[in-house]
């Protein structure tokens, strides 16, 4: 499939020149600064040192002094207080957090945590898991990650006298339900400043709130931040504002000091503690790990390990990975959570090949403007990973189904310019429950409402996207040369981390690219390892990785001049950490 080059063009070429010469860094840097927004001195100190001071004061929150005044009172009664949240990451983080943070100052028998079965209960709050609470004596249920919509859930909790304090950052519907305390910034009715918070995000304001009520020490707090940025990571939130400053600090605490679970997890993906007379990375020196972890390896290592649980089993494994105290008690969950990964990653390669070969065999789904596939056999566990696999083969709004307890529910996932919570909303009058953001969704419905619903969606997509919209867009940020990668500008660029959606990594574009003779198929060639310099300078000699690019080996081998768009990263392999290029799309002149 063609992708698309966006140059970025649009910068003002007085404040680069401004940034450059107060900052002492080179036009190029300077320009990406403002390309990010950033103006002057004082806001590129406060973008290159996240300081927590920067955090808004969490009482701006609509209800969150009903909150805390709950909360309180509960620990004052000795209630029994319910810590409830989804089954995915941000959920099981979010629930980590809170019960983490409440263990210190609740009696242990007076809290405990609960995570709705995916396939028993499905998403968010559910009538099985208010009346465990009712038959075992909660009269306070905390829920995070979920609940915005829970309107009849609520009220039925209601008459059991069963208050809930919901934290949430998914869009509210039409009616916000009549809970004690509704925390979520997206209300319109919420003045909150920063409105993308994660659910676990939410979460950690509430703890925050209550370490400034009670005067607690707020080191309490602060030492949970890595679950907050594994969630910022995993739930794919912009990482601006307060989620830039939790992600910073979250991965320090990660890097510096990981929690039992988390660094049991690692392991499985060979990062480990090192010898502590053994020093890792002389950039950082402090970190007491083989590798520095970053966001995309929250994404990429973590996320997907303590997803799986859920997925396959029971999440609240997960919590009590993340919650585990003692390391041997951490590795073992940590095993069982890593050989269920294994057991998803088969499930969903054998689904998304079951899917593609649907797509592959019908020529209405081949035309059409969005995908809508459903098959009643399929892991409902995966079918979200199968989505995200078909959006990048065929670029365009997505949703897999599956049958659930007597509904079809399923997953969505769109692409870069289309919202899809609004085009499922356009058809929710065909539907049993929906949430979610503009990228990705969740809904359920009857069997009998399935082809309308095919039909009413495939409508709305097709009068709301244009064909060029169709077409994947790489957007890059600015043109060099390899000569500009110099160590300075690397030192300087591993400072616009933590990278992600908001503040991705650089993409930069090199032309006239050349093949330095020793690049290779890699991956059972799938892949190439690069090496290579630009015309104009042969003896500056850059290694690379570009996935998804086997098939062009022999046009690159050749020496054949090509034009590259990368991100310019550190790659580790075998305990050595080195300078890569990871490729994301290369072009030869004729397909410009």
């Amino acid at each position: 499939m063609n992708t698309r080059w966006n140059i970025n063009k649009s910068v003002d070429k007085q404040l680069v020149d401004s940034l450059s010469e107060s900052l002492g860094i080179d036009k190029n840097l300077s320009t990406l600064l403002v390309q990010r927004g950033i103006k002057n001195f004082e806001e590129a100190r406060d973008f290159f040192r996240p300081s927590l001071e920067h955090l808004h004061d969490p009482f701006m929150m609509k209800d969150m002094d009903k909150a805390v005044e709950r909360v309180i009172k509960a620990i004052n009664n000795g209630e029994k207080i319910l810590i409830y949240g989804d089954y995915d990451v941000d959920g099981t983080t979010a629930v980590a957090l809170i019960y983490t943070y409440l263990k210190n100052i609740v009696n242990k028998k007076k809290i405990e945590f609960y995570i709705p079965d995916r396939y028993d209960e499905g998403y968010g709050i559910s009538y099985k898991g208010i009346d465990y609470a009712r038959d075992n004596g909660f009269s306070l249920i905390i829920v995070l990650d979920c609940g915005i919509k829970a309107v009849e859930k609520i009220e039925y909790a209601n008459e059991f006298n069963i208050d809930f304090i919901i934290c949430d950052h998914h869009r509210p519907g039409d009616e916000i339900p009549n809970a004690v305390a509704v925390l979520d910034s997206k209300r319109s009715d919420c003045e909150y400043p920063y409105k993308e918070l994660s659910g676990c995000g939410v979460g950690f304001k509430l703890i925050t709130a209550l370490s400034m009520t009670l005067n607690r020490s707020i080191d309490e707090v602060y030492e949970l931040l890595d679950l907050v940025a594994v969630s910022i990571a995993a739930d794919i939130v912009p990482i601006t504002g307060e989620n830039r400053v939790l992600a910073y600090y979250g991965l320090q605490q990660i890097n510096k000091n990981p929690r039992p679970g988390i660094e049991a997890v690692l392991s499985h993906a060979n990062v480990f503690r090192i010898d502590d007379d053994v020093q890792s990375n002389k950039e950082q020196p402090h970190n007491v790990l083989n590798k520095e972890v970053t966001i995309s390896d929250l994404v990429f290592m973590i996320g997907p390990r303590i997803n799986a649980a859920g997925r396959l089993e029971k999440a609240s494994d997960s919590v009590r990975l993340l919650i585990a105290d003692r390391k041997e008690h951490a590795e073992k969950l940590a095993a069982g959570i890593n050989n269920l990964n294994a057991k998803r990653r088969e499930l969903d390669n054998e689904i998304t090949k079951e899917a593609l070969s649907m797509i592959e065999r019908d020529t209405r789904l081949r035309d059409a403007k969005s995908t809508v596939l459903f098959n009643e056999n399929w892991q409902k566990g995966v079918i979200g990973i199968v989505a995200s696999r078909l959006t990048d083969s065929y670029y365009r709004p997505t949703i897999v189904l599956t049958r659930s307890n007597n509904l079809i529910t399923g997953s969505a996932r769109s692409i870069r310019s289309f919202d899809i919570y609004d085009a499922i909303d356009n058809c929710s009058d065909l539907l049993e429950h929906f949430g979610g953001h503009k990228y990705a969704a969740g809904l359920s419905l009857k069997p009998e409402n399935l082809p309308e619903f095919m039909r009413r969606f495939e409508e709305y997509v097709s009068a709301n996207i244009e064909n060029e919209e169709l077409v994947p867009e790489l957007n890059v940020d600015l043109e060099i040369n390899f000569s500009d990668i110099t160590p300075k500008f690397v030192r300087v660029l591993k400072q616009f981390a933590p990278f992600g959606p908001g503040n991705m990594s650089p993409v930069f574009l090199t032309k006239n690219v050349v093949d330095a003779g020793t690049s290779r198929s890699v991956g059972d060639k799938k892949h190439l390892k690069l090496t290579i310099f630009q015309q104009n300078a042969p003896d500056n000699i850059f290694a690379g990785i570009a996935f998804q690019k086997g098939h062009i080996y022999n046009r690159v081998h050749s020496r054949e001049p090509f034009d590259m768009c990368y991100c310019i990263e550190k790659n580790f392999w075998q305990g050595k950490t080195n300078l890569q290029l990871n490729v994301k799309d290369i072009k030869f002149p004729e397909e410009y």
